[in-house]
């Protein structure tokens, strides 16, 4: 049986990056994965600008103002945001100057307005002098031409996209979108609104799997509920594979009677590259890849199983096909006891929060492989090692936050 660390080596071996690029306009970019590195093409700011309303001056003629001897100055020019025909600063004059206006040569210092008599005169006194060079923005100091913004590989947010709007980028290379197909199976299953006989459960693996995936980055172009018809499951898998980078099938996969997965899958050509994994819940769990690197994973039925071995296996692989990093695990301490097993690597949902300044986690009381409701205000996934014995409280284990879960 195949361990967890080593079902994670061989997926990643197995793993294409998917090379091709596509130019995306800014506002559509919220998601993608840049496929090229970003640099700044100017300076930021562009030019010296005031950090607030006040007064241009020379540092040197206001340096001894004060409300007993305030420092008069005539005001020779006033400037705007966006103004410009821009004048050096004479000696013994000022410039009236709003907040992100050019400032003139000549001047090194903004006195705020407060500071001042104010606006409305042709002449100003001044009362009080702050720093040499205060309340101005100089060109270059946040950033200089040729500033790397945003690295190849990065999943790009809000944040970067008002990064790009200010150095005027309008659109920018990133990786195709991944194409995923769902598979979900069984004749007791209906979809959601659907009439549903007594003995019938719900489908929750289908929406919730695809929630999962498009939350990644990728796209899920057509999804399939099919019943445990042999036929059935063949064409769907023939035409998944056709149409998809990577294939996701739930139920199925395990050795019942009527469980015709694996057996579709070796006659479509998929290669299995490890099925059955040493870990509860999920043990059930195949891996194959077509011979032009698409990739199958064909995860247990019950739900908290399926999700488990979606967020351990699938989302890292699509986070490698677009080029990024999967996300990295943390430690907290137990609460309380973990239930671990002797043979197989354990997965449970838990809480985890910050007490006294360290990170502590509370499992959640369903454990078993149905028991979706673990996921309820549950915000990562617990794991440990085999293990003899229950882990006991304050010992420390790996942890991974849910893809939607606010971190604390």
């Amino acid at each position: 049986m195949t361990t967890v660390h080593e079902a994670h080596e061989i997926i990643a071996a197995t793993t294409r990056l998917i090379e091709a690029t596509v130019s995306v306009p800014l506002l559509q970019l919220r998601g993608r994965v840049l496929a090229k590195e970003v640099r700044a093409g100017f300076a930021m700011p562009r030019f010296t600008n005031a950090a607030m309303d006040g007064f241009a001056v020379r540092f040197g003629e206001i340096a001894e103002a004060s409300d007993e001897s305030p420092v008069v100055l005539t005001v020779s020019q006033e400037l705007a945001a966006g103004a410009l025909d821009v004048v050096p600063l004479e000696a013994g004059t000022c410039c009236r100057i709003m907040t992100g206006a050019p400032v003139p040569e000549g001047a090194d210092t903004v006195v705020p307005f407060e500071q001042t008599s104010g606006f409305g005169s042709d002449t100003v006194e001044f009362y009080k002098a702050p720093k040499r060079g205060a309340n101005i923005r100089h060109a270059g100091e946040e950033v200089e031409p040729g500033t790397l913004l945003a690295a190849s590989g990065t999943r790009i947010t809000p944040a970067e996209i008002g990064l790009f709007a200010t150095f005027g980028i309008a659109a920018a290379l990133v990786r195709p979108q991944p194409c995923v197909s769902i598979i979900t199976v069984g004749d007791e299953l209906r979809m959601p609104g659907e009439e549903i006989e007594p003995l019938a459960i719900y489908n929750s693996n289908l929406p919730l799997l695809e929630a999962c995936i498009e939350a990644s980055g990728a796209i899920v172009p057509k999804t399939r509920q099919l019943p445990d018809d042999r036929l059935a499951i063949w064409e769907a898998l023939a035409s998944a594979i056709d149409e998809s980078d990577i294939v996701i099938t739930a139920g199925g996969i395990s050795t019942g009677e009527f469980d015709f997965m694996h057996e579709a899958l070796g006659e479509l050509g998929v290669e299995q590259r490890f099925w059955t994994v040493a870990q509860k819940p999920g043990k059930p769990l195949y891996f194959g890849a077509t011979a032009s690197g698409k990739l199958v994973f064909s995860l247990p039925g019950n739900p908290v199983s399926a999700l488990v071995c979606l967020l351990e296996y699938c989302l890292p692989a699509l986070a490698r096909m677009q080029g990024i990093k999967p996300a990295r695990k943390f430690t907290a301490a137990l609460d309380a006891p973990f239930p671990a097993d002797r043979k197989r690597h354990r997965f449970l949902f838990g809480t985890t929060r910050i007490d006294d300044g360290a990170l502590r986690c509370t499992l959640s009381p369903q454990t078993e492989s149905h028991m979706l409701t673990a996921l309820s205000s549950a915000n990562c996934v617990v794991e440990a090692p085999p293990a003899a014995e229950p882990l006991p409280a304050g010992s420390p284990v790996t942890c991974s936050w849910l893809p939607w879960a606010n971190s604390f």
